[in-house]
Formats: structure tokens, C-alpha cells, sequence
């Protein structure tokens, strides 16, 4: 289709895996636009077969899908769905990962160990994926893995706006739960209204994944509320550890706020028995019926990674949605 001056008209597709439907329909009504159908199924022996029912060639395809347990199924199929783009001859593929698989395996720790994250980078690029788009990064680094443009989106202000309005008058302390956060907690102190900071010194064995050891709190945290904040939550142990380190330093109260409720078992458990008043995180991955209990908060990332498509697809500035980088 064009214009009157001659000038094909962008046209924009959204287009959703399998793993978290509800978020992709949610970002397309705040786009007013509908999620493309497909066809998709599995075949008996686990291989993934997507074709979209509408023609895509000449599109400004946006393909979003969270990657929640089995995680290598759902790298596979948006890997699938990206091919499957390049082949119909979409214009322009942008991949929007909420949460980016393997971010942990962002750099080697010891000899003989991959990183993963450089590899999925390489592996949509492969597939034909033009741009990135993902929120809260474990390590700002993972930007540069990818050869195109990454666009890093925070999280901050979702939850930050809801700590906001709901501890407004209390005494805040803004808590990391490790000494490599610091900064972060300093950026989130700033927007809570140059609030105090604090950190937990802990130690982390390399070949004993998620498991932490809570040393220390470092900062005063006596009679405050203290928000413990971090990028993501997986069985919760190094969380519930932070909490019970600054309910033992003499803090009123611990509210946690996560961008990735990852909540892979115990954590539900773990986090409903410990003595936070809140713990808060964003649907950036889905978080079913069964990891739920209350306390738990979830505020959408929605209209976050909407505003962000819509600038992309206008040329626009994603940098101008949040002070941040992008």
C-alpha cells in the first residue's frame, strides 16, 4: 500500500509466542492493534512448527514472547517465528524478550564455561532479527552482544510509581542485596525522594547455583522500611536471606521489589513464610495461579514495552521513555 507521494506506508505487526499470550495481548490493545494469528504446534517428538495466517512481507514485525520454564522451548520458537519472518519477507524484525534468556551466563567465571548470553544474541541474529528489545538487563553488558540495535527498557519507574504511592509517608531506606547493585539502589533512592541507602555484603559460590550467603548489612537500617530491590527473583533464596539479614538489623518492615518473577520452586513457599510486607515484581514473565500468595503484587510492564514499539516503529527516541540507556 502507498502514500499519495509514492511512499510505501509502514504497516506494524505484532506477533506473540506461545509462552506468555496474555502480556503480547495486553501490549497490543495499549497499540490498538491486534496480535497476528498463527498457526503453532508442537510435533510428538518436541519440534516447534509456526506459520502465520496473514501475509508479512514489507511489515515492521515486533515479535514478543517470555521465556518461563521449559526456557529452551520458547527461545526456540520465537527463533522459529523470527525465521519464519525473514522468509515472508517482513521488512524489518524487531525481537522483544521481556526477560532475556541465560543473562546470568554473561561472562566466563572459570575455564571451559560458555556464554550463553552472547549466544542467544548470535542465534536471533542468525534467525534474522534487525533489533532487540528487552527490559532490565542482569548486566548492562549483554547491550553490546548483539551486532544491531538493543533497546535496554527499565523497569524503575513501574515499580518505583507504585512504592511511591503506596510508602509515601513511611521512612525508606532503598536496599541492594549485594555490593554490585549499589549504584542501582542510589538511582532508586534519587526517584523515592533522595532516600537512604543501605546494601547486603554477602558471598556467592560459582558452582553452587542460586544459593547466596547474607553476611552483613552495610548502611543503617534501624526502624526503617526498607525496600530490598533486585533484577529477578528465582528460587528466592538470596532474597529471604537479604529480608531476614535487615529484620535482624532492627528494620520496622521489607518490602521487595523484582522486575522478573522467575519464582521457580521453592520460591513461592520461600517468599510467602518470610516476613516481608510486600513483595512486587512486573509480568514481564507469567506467573500463574500456582506461584501466587498474597503479599504478592504484579504490575504490568504493558504499556512500558507498547510506548517503546510505538517509537521504534516511528523512528522516535526510546531513550525519551526513561532516563536510562537504550
Amino acid at each position: 500500500m502507498s502514500s499519495k507521494s509514492g511512499t510505501p506506508k509502514k504497516n506494524l505487526m505484532l506477533f506473540s509466542g506461545r509462552a506468555h499470550p496474555e502480556l503480547a495481548e495486553e501490549v497490543a490493545k495499549h497499540l490498538n492493534v491486534s496480535v497476528v494469528p498463527q498457526t503453532a504446534h508442537n510435533f510428538a517428538n518436541g519440534e516447534i512448527f509456526v506459520r502465520f495466517n496473514e501475509s508479512v512481507r514489507g511489515t515492521d514485525a515486533f515479535v514478543i514472547q517470555s521465556h518461563p520454564a521449559p526456557i529452551n522451548e520458547w527461545v526456540m520458537e520465537q527463533l522459529i517465528m523470527v525465521d519464519a519472518l525473514k522468509r515472508a519477507s517482513a521488512k524489518r524484525i524487531t525481537v522483544i524478550m521481556p526477560f532475556y534468556p541465560y543473562a546470568r551466563q554473561d561472562k566466563k567465571h572459570k575455564g571451559r564455561e560458555p556464554i550463553s548470553a552472547r549466544l542467544i544474541a548470535d542465534l536471533f541474529k542468525t534467525a534474522g532479527a534487525d533489533r532487540i528489545m528487552t527490559v532490565d538487563l542482569h548486566t548492562a553488558q549483554i547491550q553490546g552482544f548483539f551486532d544491531g540495535p538493543v533497546d535496554h527498557l527499565l523497569a524503575q519507574n513501574v515499580l518505583a510509581a507504585h512504592i511511591n504511592k503506596t510508602y509515601r509517608d513511611e521512612n525508606i531506606t532503598v536496599v541492594s542485596p549485594d555490593s554490585g547493585r549499589v549504584r542501582l539502589a542510589e538511582k532508586w533512592a534519587a526517584q523515592l525522594g533522595d532516600r537512604p541507602i543501605a546494601f547486603i555484603h554477602k558471598t556467592r559460590d560459582p558452582d553452587k547455583p542460586n544459593q547466596a550467603v547474607a553476611n552483613r548489612v552495610v548502611g543503617k537500617v534501624r526502624g526503617q522500611l526498607c525496600v530490598l530491590i533486585d533484577d529477578m527473583i528465582d528460587t528466592g533464596g538470596t532474597i529471604v536471606k537479604a529480608t531476614e539479614a535487615l529484620l535482624d538489623e532492627g528494620a520496622s518492615d521489607v518490602v521487595i521489589a523484582s522486575t522478573h518473577g522467575i519464582l521457580s520452586d521453592p520460591a513461592t513457599e520461600r517468599l510467602s513464610n518470610c516476613k516481608a510486607r510486600e513483595v512486587i515484581v512486573t509480568n514481564t514473565l507469567p506467573i500463574p495461579a500456582e506461584k501466587r500468595f498474597p503479599g504478592l503484587t504484579v504490575l504490568s510492564i504493558a504499556p512500558l514495552l507498547a510506548q517503546a514499539i510505538q517509537q521504534v516503529f516511528e523512528d522516535g527516541s526510546v531513550t525519551s521513555l526513561f532516563d536510562g540507556n537504550a
